[in-house]
C-alpha cells in the first residue's frame, strides 16, 4: 500500500479535523455507489478508508510514523481490512450526517438510477500442447455464455411494456434504516428488498429470458496465446464474458491453461531434458544419433567414452521465457543401455570382450556440463 499520507493527500504534520476533511471528499469521491461497481474505485475507497483509520487516531498514528505499516501488526491495527469495514467506518462517522444524504439525494429529491451490475465472469479451460507454447498459437474457442434477449433487447419486459420505477425504494435501489440510540443517529442502507437495488421492477417479465433480460448462447473467440506459458499462467479477456442483468455490461472472460505432458522431454523453466539411450558400443566408441527436440529434430555427437547420465546441451533449443526474448536449452541425458536379451553371438563377443576391458574405476569422472543438474544442486546445497 501507498503512504498513508500520501493517500489521504495531507501532510504529515495535519491535524485530526484535516485527515477527516480529506478522507470524506475520498470517500465520497471513491464511494461504489458513485462509481457504477468499479471495482478500481472500490479498492480505493478501501485503501483511503484504511489510512484514515489509522491516522485518526493518535495512538496508531504515532506507530505508524515510526514502524510504518508493518509496525502497526499486532498493535490493533485494521488487519485483514475489506471492503465491508470500510463501508462500516464510513456509515460510522458519516452516516448522521447531512452530507451523506447529499451522495445520494434526500428521500424527497433522491435521484432514481437504474442499477446497471456487470456480468460474472467466465472460465473456460484451453489445452495446450508443448510445441504450441513454444511458438505461441491462436486458437479458436467455443464459449458457453449469457447474452442479451433478443425479444425484449436485455430490458426482461415483454415487448410494448417497459420497466417501472420501484415504488419501495422511489428508484433508487436501496432502503434506508434510521436509529437512533443514546451515541446519536445511525443510518444503514441495505439494497431495495422489492427491486433488489435495481430500482425499478419487471412487471410483465418477457417470456423468452423470463425477465431476466438474459439467455444462454454459445460464441465463438479467437484466443492469442504468448510463447512461454506454463499451466500455472491464465489468460484474462476483458469484456468478454456474459452480459449483466438488464444490459448491465459484460463481464471478464478467463481461459485457464493447460499445458499437457510431452513424453519425449521434462521441462524446467525455459530448459527442456530429453533422455537418450545408448548402446555401449555407442558410448566407448563416440558416434552422431539424431535427437528430437520441440520443433524438430537436431544431429547430436556423442563423444567417445561418455558416462551414463552425462548431460549433453543444445544451446536456445529449449522453451522462450514468458513475455521475454531469451530461449532457453535443451539438455540431452546420454542413459548407457545395458541389453537383457542376449543373441549367442553377442554373448561371445561380450565374453571376449570381458577377457581384454580394463576394470572399472572406483569412482567414475563425468565431463562438466553446468546446466540443468547443476543448477539444481547449487539451489539445495547453495555451490
Amino acid at each position: 500500500m501507498s503512504d498513508y499520507y500520501q493517500l489521504l493527500g495531507v501532510s504529515r504534520s495535519a491535524d485530526t479535523e484535516e485527515i477527516k476533511k480529506a478522507y470524506r471528499q475520498l470517500a465520497l469521491k471513491y464511494h461504489p455507489d458513485r462509481n457504477q461497481g468499479s471495482k478500481e474505485a472500490e479498492e480505493r475507497f478501501k485503501e483511503v478508508t484504511q489510512a484514515y483509520e489509522v491516522l485518526r487516531e493518535s495512538e496508531k498514528r504515532a506507530v505508524y510514523d515510526r514502524y510504518g505499516e508493518q509496525g502497526l501488526k499486532g498493535r490493533g491495527a485494521p488487519a485483514g481490512f475489506d471492503f465491508g469495514d470500510a463501508i462500516e467506518v464510513f456509515m460510522r462517522d458519516f452516516g448522521g450526517f447531512s452530507g451523506f444524504e447529499d451522495l445520494f439525494g434526500g428521500r424527497g429529491s433522491r435521484s432514481q438510477r437504474t442499477a446497471t451490475r456487470k456480468g460474472q465472469t467466465a472460465r473456460l479451460r484451453m489445452s495446450l500442447t508443448l510445441a504450441e507454447v513454444a511458438s505461441g498459437v491462436t486458437k479458436k474457442v467455443r464459449v458457453a455464455l449469457l447474452d442479451n434477449c433478443s425479444r425484449c433487447d436485455g430490458s426482461g419486459a415483454e415487448p410494448g411494456s417497459a420497466p417501472t420505477t420501484c415504488a419501495t425504494c422511489g428508484g433508487a435501489g436501496e432502503e434506508r434504516h434510521v436509529q437512533r440510540t443514546v451515541f446519536g443517529q445511525f443510518v444503514s442502507v441495505q439494497p431495495c428488498s422489492t427491486c433488489h437495488g435495481e430500482g425499478r421492477v419487471v412487471e410483465r417479465p418477457c417470456t423468452d429470458c423470463s425477465g431476466d433480460g438474459r439467455v444462454r448462447s454459445e460464441r465463438e473467440l479467437e484466443v492469442e496465446v504468448p510463447p512461454g506459458v506454463t499451466s500455472e499462467n491464465f489468460l484474462t479477456l476483458r469484456g468478454q464474458g456474459s452480459v449483466g442483468p438488464h444490459q448491465g455490461p459484460r463481464g471478464d472472460l478467463v481461459i485457464l491453461l493447460e499445458v499437457q505432458d510431452d513424453e519425449r522431454f521434462t521441462r524446467d523453466g525455459s530448459d527442456l531434458l530429453h533422455e537418450l539411450p545408448v548402446t555401449f558400443a555407442q558410448a566407448a566408441l563416440g558416434t552422431e544419433v539424431e535427437v528430437p527436440t520441440i520443433e524438430g529434430t537436431a544431429r547430436v555427437t556423442i563423444p567417445s567414452g561418455v558416462q551414463s547420465g552425462e548431460l549433453l546441451r543444445l544451446r536456445g533449443l529449449g522453451m522462450p521465457e514468458l513475455n521475454g526474448t531469451i530461449r532457453g536449452d535443451q539438455l540431452v541425458r546420454v542413459i548407457v543401455w545395458t541389453p537383457d536379451d542376449l543373441s549367442s553371438e553377442q554373448e561371445r563377443v561380450l565374453k571376449e570382450l570381458r577377457e581384454v576391458e580394463s576394470p572399472a574405476p572406483g569412482k567414475i569422472s563425468r565431463r562438466s556440463h553446468k546446466g540443468f543438474w547443476s543448477k539444481v544442486k547449487e539451489a539445495f546445497t547453495g555451490g
